[in-house]
């Protein structure tokens, strides 16, 4: 993910994140002086020993086409293996991208982007000639461009995680190194949670921002080193639920502002941390929810009709954006719920319609946004490998399913790479990525299943199969089977910036019965495991563990569960 940067490098051997704009020149007719018909703006995003993902801007300054073909060739082996949001072909070192069906037409002074994964070996120079219809792009020569080394004018790298550390939060690592068998990913990365005012200078005595900060720096040496903190307290947070209510009330914008953003704006600010790369996971539990459970929805609650109707959500978002956006070394990802939550039809488009509003409120622009986070605090399962939404079952699609239930999507990983390129038509910057939360859904242990389930019908198949074992997919609360996931890792997959352990493993979601305390947390049935449902939930079993402590607090048994599922094993 980045920033778009217009500076062509002529001829630059490219290090991951490098791009490049070629510019076509043309005599102007009243002033002989060169004119710009149009440019192209390529960008590798990621790189490594032996492919690389790229993408790429094309801009119109001539007259609006209706269909377009771009070219340009590679010095060295370079080759395509795959793309999107374009027909890409290629005969030996030349590539041709011509355009689909649904972005064809390219009006004067409009973009288009696409991009594509390809292979090489040896290195991977900047193609320095491009074409748009035939028109010759000739490069510049560089002079006025940036310095290589994949980053924007903020200073910014493509995805923060690439070469670097991630922060291991020693209060977490603590709890974790004290349970039986914990010290085995103890010194895995988590999220720093931010959830009430009294958190940005510490609770209890625990560490504030600024000491997590100050323990980065400590553990970051001469390397570089990534800290993941998960900004949280909206006016009316998570309006569809009471276990993550927040401090502020849902007409508490200002207090939001001046006494939670800013704060913690100032300090990330601090030259002293000028060096870390700051990860800010930006108000999951939100903007989803204004989506799914607002209006006439069978799902919809009083207290988000609430938070639609005074554009308080979007307001917060928009200006945690700017502020933190305004940082050189903060990168912000938006939550982006789950497949689950928003990968039907009349989720998936509003959306990201939705999210773009907010990147552009309160003085926040899509260049403060350096990508979205799915499965934050949840379970859905990275890849289902026995079934695909494509499959059926005597004649009857999987989407027909119980579980799937006419979703496009059955998955985490696949979910995120499409919900990316849906972001990206609606406005936001090409070179966005994706952090998936892996930290809970990789549901191992001996109920994992080995293949596909019978087919017998498409429930069967379906349920036989799937990794996931929730009751129904919309559970959320401390899980009964779940188990750790993938651990963290920098540029996975295609679009994927990290999986991360954003939520903490051993954490609880919410207590399962009703606990008085004064962090602003109520009590939500879907955490009581004798809970039988509401409409969010198909009316299912809330398959939540019992005993569970207050949301944030520590939770053995679960944290010992978590390690006994864990797939890939422990």
């Amino acid at each position: 993910m980045s920033r778009t940067r217009t500076a062509l490098l002529a001829a630059l051997v490219l290090v991951a994140g490098a791009s490049g704009t070629a510019v076509a020149a043309a005599p102007s007719a009243d002033t002989g002086i060169a004119a710009i018909p149009c440019s192209v703006d390529y960008k590798v995003q990621n790189q490594w020993d032996t492919g690389f993902t790229a993408a790429v801007t094309i801009t119109n300054n001539g007259a609006a086409k209706s269909s377009w073909a771009a070219k340009w060739s590679y010095a060295g082996n370079q080759m395509v293996t795959s793309g999107w949001n374009a027909k890409i072909s290629q005969s030996g070192t030349a590539v041709t991208a011509a355009n689909e069906t649904y972005n064809g037409s390219l009006g004067t002074g409009s973009s288009v982007s696409f991009g594509f994964n390809a292979s090489y070996s040896g290195t991977n120079a900047l193609p320095t000639t491009f074409t748009l219809d035939g028109v010759t792009c000739n490069v510049d020569d560089g002079s006025g461009g940036g310095g290589g080394g994949g980053t924007d004018p903020s200073g910014r790298v493509d995805n923060p995680y690439a070469g670097a550390k991630v922060y291991v939060n020693p209060e977490w690592s603590a709890k974790a190194a004290a349970e039986t068998g914990g010290s085995r990913i103890s010194s895995q990365p988590t999220g720093v949670w931010l959830d009430r005012i009294a958190a940005i200078n510490g609770v209890s005595g625990g560490m504030g921002l600024r000491a997590h900060l100050d323990a980065a720096l400590a553990q970051k040496g001469t390397g570089e080193e990534v800290v993941q903190l998960v900004v949280y307290d909206l006016p009316g947070r998570d309006c569809a639920a009471l276990a993550s209510n927040g401090e502020l009330g849902p007409t508490e914008i200002g207090r939001y502002e001046s006494e939670f953003i800013d704060p913690i704006a100032a300090i990330l600010a601090d030259s002293k941390y000028a060096s870390l790369r700051i990860v800010t996971t930006i108000e999951i539990d939100s903007l989803p929810n204004l989506v799914t459970n607002t209006g006439s929805k069978a799902t919809a609650t009083p207290q988000c009709d609430t938070m639609l109707a005074n554009g308080n959500y979007v307001k917060g978002v928009g200006y945690a954006l700017n502020k933190l956006g305004a940082i050189p070394n903060v990168y912000n990802y938006i939550d982006a719920g789950h497949h689950g939550w928003l990968g039907w039809d009349d989720n998936f488009a509003p959306s990201a319609n939705l999210f773009y509003q907010a990147a552009n409120a309160e003085g926040a622009t899509v260049n403060d946004v350096a990508g979205f986070i799915t499965n934050t605090a949840n379970y859905s399962a990275l890849k289902e490998n026995n079934f695909t939404i494509n499959d059926s079952v005597n004649g009857v699609s999987v989407r027909q399913s119980k579980w799937v239930d006419w979703n496009r999507y059955v998955d985490e990983q696949s979910y995120a790479q499409a919900f990316r390129n849906q972001l990206v038509s609606v406005g936001f910057n090409s070179g966005i990525g994706m952090l998936i939360d892996t930290s809970r859904n990789g549901w191992g242990g001996s109920a994992r299943p080995t293949g596909p389930g019978a087919t017998t019908s498409v429930d069967t198949y379906v349920d036989g199969g799937r990794y996931d074992r929730r009751i129904q997919v919309g559970n959320w609360c401390n899980q009964s089977g779940a188990g750790l996931g993938e651990r963290p890792q920098a540029a996975p997959a295609t679009g994927i910036d990290a999986y991360v352990w954003m939520k903490p493993p051993g954490e609880s979601d919410g207590s399962s019965t009703a606990i008085a305390n004064d962090e602003g947390k109520g009590f939500d049935r879907m955490c009581d495991p004798t809970y039988t449902g509401n409409a969010r939930n198909g009316n299912n079993m809330s398959g939540a563990l019992p005993n569970a402590p207050l949301s944030g607090h520590w939770f053995s048994a679960q944290f010992q569960q978590l390690m006994a599922n864990a797939y890939p094993p422990l």
